[in-house]
């Protein structure tokens, strides 16, 4: 299966996303998701021989579709601001004859010429996209407005044509709903353009001009290329003041880069030979030159594009009823227009003309763009700004399930923990120690374990001992033979168990050295609470959310962690497979998030309600979590639950206002109350007052 996306121009609302989506499962394609938002489709293609067939299905549709989604989207030349402005200069004259008494204004045939032009604007715009919204099967917002602008319009042209006077006479209706709901849609695409700010500046930082090193008849060189020219091992310099073009290694130079864009920290980071850096950041001083290691696709920032705007296109639970809501909506309100009519002309003797501005009203009123635009918009801003803030939030259906959450469940080591150890004490029997720090270089280097990482920080000026078939075994450590066949083994007191030598356990020492089943070393490790982990578990527990430790390390090291954090429950010395049956139960229990930053924690991440990694993760951690806090820092694990909560709130503000307007307005449209003019303008509120919402969650703080 291969991943397809698509950008789709002409999508009015997100009644177009859904008729281009019921095409796409007409065409056989499994789960598809249209995003009205981003302007983009998604979706996985088992031939790709089909897609040009599936492309042109969606343009005859009525939309333009666009293959590379890099590429900036064509701008009409006639653009929707020119055809509100267009439509608004003759739509003003028409409306002023209601309250001055120009004796040309009342003239039908001015009015006719006046009303041409905009309902011939209307035709193009809203005709042709509820034209191709019927032939897809899901009739969306256009389809009433071209019915009521039709309606009043032919009725009025009828009245001039017979010269029945101006009873007869409703261009202004016809030409103030187009206008007005023009500038609804105007302010409408201003705004959701700002939902997606936070992926857009993501974007941005990929498009950069880059100085490729090269030698030419002896003598360096530098070309200016665009990022996306870059090759694997190209040599790049960059200088102060630079955004570093793609992932890569320095190889000259040194300097302080502004990692924000990737850990929210705006303190700039020391970066010297060797070190890695991440394309997107910015090189504050300082000159370095960078070989490049991952290009296009495979950078960092690339996948961190590509998991928001993943994340964005998930639909949770409550925007799957609006979908089913706002695609019948259409016609029950069509329905309700007609019984509205019916009831006033021959049941309560209404004139013609004022049942028809009753039934106009009905459907000018009740468009369902705002229910369509509830869900969405609050999704994109709420993901985009956790992004911004160092959360990746993998689907919004995870927004649901975090808000849900009644136990969060944390690893210890590099978790809650810094990770960093320092070597407090090494306790040998029978060896020196010398050649102790050696084993221990050799064993650990094989590990991505944060201990192992410390302990070779510690010992990076020690050589390595000379060891082979070097391994990890998951729970318990590390193993490895030495030239000679002696049998070495590395890890927690479960090693002294199964070698039967309990008696030598201490509960204060963190690792253990075996040579042929017989202890060689106690080695004693020091490491901290993070900062910001009580106020952590101070948080949860005013929210009422239970908190437990679960860790491989020893009784004494993890109980004495739960007491200092005030953790609720702890539990230790426990291997991968009885985390995951843990995690396993306490999920089936209640819904459970699960934080971890290891190898050994990837089957309970996947197991979890949620899971949740570190940055600083390893790949397989990272793969099996649903949540994402870059740099490691837990102060994000608590904006990830904020942005979750306020989220989903802002969700149900906007379903309640988009209910409660349309459950409202339609009586009072049906009975008279509102003219079609104050309807177009409810209308166009209605939806303003959703996105201007969501776009509150920019500045929640």
């Amino acid at each position: 299966m291969e991943k397809v996306t698509l950008n789709i121009e002409g999508m009015d609302c997100t009644n177009c996303a859904l008729g281009i989506q019921r095409f796409l499962e007409r065409k056989g394609i499994d789960a598809p998701h249209v995003s009205f938002t981003n302007a983009e489709a998604y979706f996985q293609l088992k031939n790709t021989e089909e897609l040009p067939k599936i492309i042109a299905g969606i343009e005859k549709l009525g939309y333009q579709v666009n293959e590379n989604t890099t590429d900036t989207p064509n701008q009409p030349s006639f653009t929707l601001q020119h055809k509100f402005i267009l439509s608004a200069i003759f739509t003003l004259p028409l409306l002023l004859h209601m309250f001055i008494d120009w004796h040309w204004l009342h003239h039908p045939y001015v009015q006719l010429c006046l009303a041409l032009p905009v309902f011939f604007i209307g035709i193009i715009h809203f005709g042709k996209s509820a034209y191709f919204s019927l032939k897809a099967g899901v009739a969306n917002m256009d389809v009433l407005i071209i019915l009521g602008a039709t309606a009043a319009f032919g009725y009025s042209l009828y009245g001039t044509w017979m010269e029945l006077g101006s009873d007869f006479l409703f261009y202004e209706t016809a030409a103030s709903i187009i206008t007005i709901v023009l500038l609804g849609n105007l302010i409408e695409h201003r705004a959701v353009q700002k939902t997606t700010s936070s992926v857009d500046a993501l974007v941005k930082l990929q498009h950069t001009v880059a100085k490729r090193l090269q030698v030419v008849n002896g003598k360096e060189q530098t070309e200016s290329i665009t990022a996306n020219q870059i090759k694997e091992n190209d040599v790049l310099l960059v200088n102060t003041g630079d955004v570093i073009p793609t992932d890569g290694i320095i190889v000259q130079g040194a300097g302080s880069l502004n990692e924000a864009m990737i850990s929210g920290e705006s303190v700039p980071v020391e970066k010297q030979l060797g070190d890695k850096v991440i394309g997107g950041t910015l090189l504050t001083t300082g000159s370095i030159t960078v070989r490049a290691t991952k290009v296009g696709t495979e950078t960092l920032l690339s996948q961190i594009i590509q998991m928001v705007k993943e994340a964005q296109q998930k639909k949770p639970a409550i925007q799957q009823l609006a979908d089913r809501v706002s695609s019948i909506f259409v016609p029950s309100v069509f329905a309700i227009a007609l019984l509205t009519f019916s009831l006033s002309y021959f049941l309560f003797n209404i004139s013609f003309q004022a049942a028809l501005i009753h039934s106009i009203a009905v459907m000018v009123i009740a468009c369902p763009c705002a229910m369509g635009l509830a869900v969405p918009t609050a999704v994109v801003v709420g993901i985009g700004k956790a992004a911004r803030q160092g959360v990746l939030i993998k689907g919004a259906d995870t927004l649901e399930r975090l808000k849900k959450t009644k136990v969060v469940v944390f690893d210890k080591t590099g978790t809650l923990t810094t990770g960093h150890f320092q070597i407090q004490h090494i306790e040998t029997f029978g060896i020196d120690l010398k050649e102790i720090q050696q084993l221990l270089v050799a064993l650990e280097r094989h590990s991505s374990h944060p201990i192992a990482t410390s302990i070779l920080k510690e010992l990076q000026t020690v050589a390595a001992a000379t060891l082979q078939a070097v391994r990890e075994i998951k729970g318990l450590g590390m193993e490895g033979q030495d030239t000679v066949g002696n049998h070495y083994q590395l890890g927690s007191a479960k090693l002294l168990h199964q070698a039967e030598l309990g008696h030598m356990i201490d509960e204060q020492a963190n690792l253990y050295l075996l040579k042929n089943r017989q202890l060689v070393a106690r080695i004693y490790l020091t490491d901290q609470p993070k900062p910001y982990a009580q106020e952590l578990i101070a948080y949860f527990k005013e929210k009422g959310i239970r908190t437990v430790l679960l860790s491989g390390d020893s009784i004494y090291r993890t109980k004495a962690l739960a007491e200092t954090l005030q953790i609720d429950q702890f539990f230790a010395e426990k291997t991968p497979e009885e985390k995951l049956q843990i995690v396993t139960k306490l999920t089936q229990e209640e819904s459970t998030a699960m934080v971890g930053d290891g190898v050994n924690d990837a089957p309970a991440l996947a197991k979890a309600t949620v899971g949740i990694s570190l940055s600083n993760a390893t790949q397989v951690a990272i793969e099996a979590a649903q949540i994402i806090l870059l740099k490691g820092e837990l102060k994000n694990l608590q904006n990830a639950f904020m942005v979750g909560e306020k989220t989903i709130k802002v969700i149900k503000q906007n379903l309640f206002w988009a209910f409660f307007y349309n459950v409202l307005a339609i009586p009072f449209a049906a009975v008279g109350l509102l003219t079609p003019l104050i309807a177009s303008l409810t209308m166009a509120f209605s939806d303003i007052v959703v996105i201007f919402n969501s776009l509150r969650l920019k500045i929640i703080k």
